[in-house]
C-alpha cells in the first residue's frame, strides 16, 4: 500500500452556522484518518469571497488540508466531497517532492521566527519594567 502526499481544499457553503461547519470539518478530518491517513496540516482560511458564484452563493469558508494518505483513500474521500451538500468545490492534488520540501522550508521557517519572537518578547517586557523603575 503505497502512501503520498496530498493538499485538498475544500470551500464550504458559508451560509451555514460555525458549528455545522466545524462538524463538516470533523467529518472530513474521520475521513481522511479512516482511510489510513495522517494529517499534518489542517488550515483554516475562513469566509472569503468567491471570485464568482457557486450555486448562488457569493462567499465560502475555505479549509486547507495537508495529509499523507494511501491512493485508495482519494476516491472515498472525494466521495464524501460529492456526497455532502454543504461541499461548493473541492480540489485534491498529490504533492511532488519539490512542494514537499518547499512545505517543510516553509514550516522551518516560520518555526525559528516564532522562536525569535518567543525570545525577544520577554526581554522587551523586562526592558519596559526596568524603565519605570
Amino acid at each position: 500500500m503505497r502512501k503520498n502526499m496530498y493538499e485538498s481544499a475544500v470551500i464550504i457553503n458559508a451560509a451555514l452556522d460555525d458549528a455545522q461547519i466545524e462538524a463538516v470539518v470533523t467529518k472530513i478530518q474521520d475521513t481522511i484518518q479512516l482511510n489510513g491517513g495522517v494529517i499534518s496540516v489542517l488550515d483554516k482560511w475562513g469566509r472569503k469571497r468567491l471570485a464568482y458564484m457557486i450555486n448562488k452563493s457569493k462567499i465560502g469558508y475555505y479549509v486547507i488540508f495537508r495529509f499523507e494518505a494511501p491512493t485508495e483513500a482519494i476516491a472515498k474521500l472525494e466521495r464524501v466531497y460529492r456526497l455532502e451538500e454543504s461541499i461548493i468545490r473541492f480540489l485534491t492534488i498529490a504533492l511532488d517532492k519539490y512542494a514537499i520540501e518547499y512545505f517543510k522550508d516553509q514550516d522551518a521557517a516560520a518555526s525559528v521566527k516564532v522562536e525569535e519572537t518567543a525570545e525577544t518578547t520577554p526581554v522587551t517586557a523586562a526592558v519596559s519594567e526596568s524603565a519605570k523603575s
